[in-house]
């Protein structure tokens, strides 16, 4: 059965138990309890969506439940465009199983056939009027059992809301500004609490004067345990006030060096690193290389950029702890509480709460370990720990920066003959939950510290990290890719949207552009031509098609196409980009198409792609963390800006319906064809090729003077 459940839902499978999904509550409400939890990308309502379908009832009767350690399945970390594909295929499958076995009970009770019933929200009739329902059968029907993957789901013919844009869930108490997110939550007697961290890259903390915070009205409690300090007060002015003056009276060594910022990609390349072969293809006639074309990309380290800072609440009881954080692991995180604390994983709940933005592991986790430290000094009383912004910007996790040479080999035709990728970069995670040691900040910071985490790269099977998107969807005759993962860490990197598919892609479709153009061969009619698979033609095409690629050339205009799949598994995606370059770059206009497979919800997906673009375009126009040779500078939005909503382009997005095949994420499609194709958009405006992101004005202009 175990093999069974397998082939239809991994999630499913790990958490076999029906009555950990669905359970039917009083006032015939249903209550759905998936593992993946909602951070902006509408997951609530799909999986809300998917349930209605196959269970006939109404969606307003559907009540969605936040992932908590006690009792949601356990389905690791909402990441990686896997949400609708992994819960959504739980929740199908376990609710048509439920259906099943309620109909079988309701023909028992009634006396009929369970063919000849019918369910209508909820209600199960039969010939002759005889009916029940789920609620009047749900006491006399234990849910506690296993699935067994026996009943087979609607076909995408008999469902009425899947494919339909329902308005998402989670969006009025957001629109009214009604308390959802965790950063506006604050119940009665919370206490509050800050966190002092060295402005100097792992400087340590060799002097705590103490004098002047104690003098802070409110304070309730000074935590100092080896280079972790922190505050404990009534408000959250007084605890502010306490940090500040704590500060004053504290005493870094001096700082680790950190790189070169403007020589990274070079430093990136020298470092001491594992090295993987990714995959190597060998021609089965093998063309004679008569030209080699090499060039090297590089992205910068990314921030998070979260909207409102980390933040978490925690509450001990003797050695029971329970905390409330916006982390998208809360069994990965209990699992590296339950390490640092040395407690049993079933003395800590971990329960989740919507943050105020973040795709990928950003401070949400660490502030977590934060409260949990704090609220340790308080017994009884709930600590709510909100970092600063400068904490956000300096102390999360970055997204990992990269090198990334390729070199195409070109026979007499100038057709493609082989292809070498090789990839520098730290690695792209270090989620909690995953290691034998805790991966949190503090835990490092502590005088019993667990070691300083390096960050690993996911493997290949499951999408890779610094190798995500690396190898061609292209049908080239050869290729040889490899990774070179840095085994030093100047800065903390982790997961952040993507992962390594958006350097990669950049560069593979900059590389092809630079070859469609020496040859004089459209970019589109090049692609098309290197690729046999139906789905990728079609989204080439579709987002062509719908850019009226390619309009008539204008002075300082430029159009340019990018394409991928994401991980090579998921979402299928193309985009075309208009770009203007006059004082500076503007993206005018994006036109995406994408294919997900059944799209559950087309608006939530349309929602999931504008956003991804919106935040590729940022990307690449401005986005770069900053440092000098001691701390990180970009500590601030004046320091590290993002794009303005006066800069946000037009786009629009075209959905390649396809109900017979299975759903996958949206989440991630965008930003690798999109970084591509502002990239290719500013060489057809120019002429100039840039190769560094981000892509500004100052880089643009001295390109123009080499060139």
């Amino acid at each position: 059965m175990e093999h069974e459940l397998q082939k239809v839902s991994v999630s499913l499978a790990v958490n076999p138990k029906l009555s950990s999904w669905i359970n039917f509550g009083p006032e015939r409400k249903v209550i759905v309890s998936p593992g993946k939890v909602e951070i902006g990308q509408g997951i609530v309502t799909a999986l809300a969506q998917i349930a209605a379908d196959e269970l006939d009832v109404d969606i307003s009767r559907i009540e969605m439940v936040r992932a908590a350690t006690p009792a949601s399945p356990n389905e690791g970390v909402t990441s990686g465009s896997l949400s609708v594909q992994h819960s959504g295929r739980a929740i199908r499958f376990a609710c048509a199983e439920i259906r099943q076995i309620f109909l079988n009970a309701a023909a028992e009770r009634l006396g009929v056939a369970p063919d000849v019933l019918t369910i209508t929200d909820g209600n199960i009739a039969g010939p002759g009027n005889v009916s029940t329902s789920y609620w009047e059968l749900a006491g006399d029907i234990s849910l506690d059992r296993d699935a067994t993957a026996g009943a087979q789901p609607k076909s995408s013919a008999q469902r009425t809301l899947a494919g339909h844009s329902l308005q998402r869930l989670d969006i009025p108490d957001k629109v009214f500004g009604r308390p959802r997110f965790i950063q506006d939550s604050a119940p009665p007697g919370t206490l509050h609490g800050r966190v002092l961290r060295a402005e100097l890259a792992l400087a340590r903390l060799i002097e705590l004067n103490e004098e002047r915070a104690r003098k802070v009205e409110g304070l309730v409690a000074i935590v100092h345990d080896g280079n972790f300090a922190g505050v404990v007060c009534e408000t959250e002015a007084a605890a502010e006030a306490a940090v500040t003056a704590l500060r004053k009276g504290a005493k870094w060594s001096s700082s680790a060096a950190l790189p070169d910022e403007d020589g990274l990609a070079e430093w990136l390349k020298q470092q001491p690193a594992v090295s993987t072969v990714i995959a190597s293809k060998n021609a089965t006639a093998p063309a004679a290389v008569a030209r080699t074309i090499k060039r090297q990309y590089h992205r910068p380290y990314i921030a998070h950029g979260s909207i409102a800072p980390s933040c978490a609440m925690a509450q001990w009881d003797g050695d029971i702890v329970r905390v409330w954080t916006h982390s998208q692991g809360v069994y990965n995180l209990r699992s590296d509480l339950a390490l640092v604390f040395k407690l049993p994983r079933e003395n800590i709940t971990v329960e989740h709460m919507e943050g105020a933005g973040c795709y990928g592991h950003n401070g949400a986790d660490d502030v977590a370990l934060d409260a949990a430290l704090l609220a340790k000094a308080t017994p009884g009383r709930t600590v709510r720990v909100q970092w600063s912004r400068a904490d956000e910007m300096s102390h999360a996790p970055f997204g990992a920066a990269m090198a990334i040479e390729i070199e195409a080999g070109l026979d007499s035709d100038g057709e493609i003959a082989s292809w070498r990728h090789t990839i520098w970069s730290n690695g792209h995670t270090a989620r909690p939950g995953r290691a034998e040691q805790p991966t949190l900040l503090a835990a490092s910071e502590l005088a019993a510290p667990f070691p300083r985490a390096i960050s690993l790269d996911p493997p290949p099977a499951s999408g890779g990290g610094s190798d995500r998107n690396s190898v061609p969807l292209y049908d080239f005759p050869a290729w040889h890719i490899e990774a070179h993962r840095l085994t030093v860490m100047p800065v903390r990197t982790s997961a952040l949207r993507t992962l390594g598919a958006q350097g990669n892609t950049f560069a593979i479709e900059s590389l092809l552009d630079e070859i469609a153009v020496d040859r004089g061969e459209d970019p589109v009619a090049f692609r098309l031509r290197h690729l046999t698979d139906p789905r990728s033609r079609d989204v080439i095409q579709a987002a062509a098609r719908r850019a009226n690629w390619k309009p008539v050339k204008q002075d300082g205009v430029g159009y340019g196409i990018g394409f991928s799949r994401y991980k090579t598994t998921g979402a299928y995606c193309a985009a075309v980009a208009e770009v203007e370059v006059g004082e500076g770059i503007r993206v005018r206009k994006l036109t995406l198409a994408v294919d997900v497979g059944e799209a559950i919800n087309p608006d939530g997906v349309i929602n999931q792609i504008e956003g991804g673009a919106i935040q590729a375009t940022s990307w690449v126009l401005q986005e770069r963390v900053r440092f000098d040779r001691t701390r990180i500078t970009s500590s601030s939005w004046t320091a590290y800006p993002i794009l303005r909503f006066s800069e946000v382009p037009e786009v629009e997005v075209e959905v390649i319906s396809r109900p017979e095949i299975d759903p996958v994420g949206a989440g991630e499609a965008a930003h690798g064809p999109v970084t591509a194709a502002i990239a290719n958009a500013v060489f057809d405006a120019l002429g100039v090729r840039l190769r560094s992101l981000p892509i500004t004005r100052d880089r643009l202009i001295a390109a123009m003077e080499l060139s």
